[in-house]
């Protein structure tokens, strides 16, 4: 066997989604992100395309997010604005020392779908949360309703062809990783062998 086969499914079975409510005060490096997105960068990619992009705040850089974000949902949330979440937006904002916000570029000629190109992205996720795992990290990929407003375009000064796919927040949580389980293999699966 090429790789260690046990450690990889060990890795793929253990990452967990850990909101940044439970992270603790823990920096994570930049040579420790450089390899999650090095990683991300890595994934499937039809045509060569490559959409994913980066904006990845840390250190004073995060004030900017601890500022927009909460903003961001009080002025999307309108009628279902809840005073708790919008605290607790507060709260993660304070005590996160890292969010990468994931984009998707589209091939300017088109000729990859933009289900593939999100698709691809997708992939790049999960590659970056594989590797934050690997680390011993924990990671949250977020996706609320706002990250497709005007209002978080123009935060990100995304162009016409770009667009935010997530927020990818990664820290470190020192409470026991939750467990989980899957269906197993005989329900998901259909073979086809004549």
């Amino acid at each position: 066997m090429k790789y260690n086969l046990s450690e990889i499914t060990d890795v793929m079975r253990s990452r967990r989604s850990v909101s940044p409510d439970r992270f603790s005060p823990r920096k994570v490096h930049r040579e420790q992100l450089e390899l999650i997105l090095t990683n991300g960068t890595w994934a499937p990619t039809h045509g060569l395309t490559q959409p994913w992009r980066f904006a990845v705040y840390v250190g004073e850089g995060m004030r900017h997010v601890q500022e927009f974000v909460p903003a961001c949902y009080q002025m999307h949330a309108a009628d279902s604005f809840k005073q708790v979440k919008y605290d607790r937006l507060v709260q993660r904002m304070t005590n996160v020392s890292c969010v990468v916000f994931l984009k998707m570029s589209r091939d300017p000629l088109g000729k990859i779908s933009e289900q593939d190109e999100l698709a691809a992205v997708a992939c790049c996720a999960q590659n970056m949360l594989l590797t934050a795992e690997a680390y011993g990290m924990s990671g949250y990929w977020s996706t609320p309703g706002y990250i497709k407003s005007e209002s978080m375009r123009n935060f990100l000064q995304l162009s016409q062809d770009e667009q935010c796919v997530g927020m990818l927040y990664f820290g470190y949580s020192e409470e026991p990783r939750p467990t989980s389980h899957r269906k197993p293999l005989e329900f998901v699966t259909k073979w086809i062998e004549a």
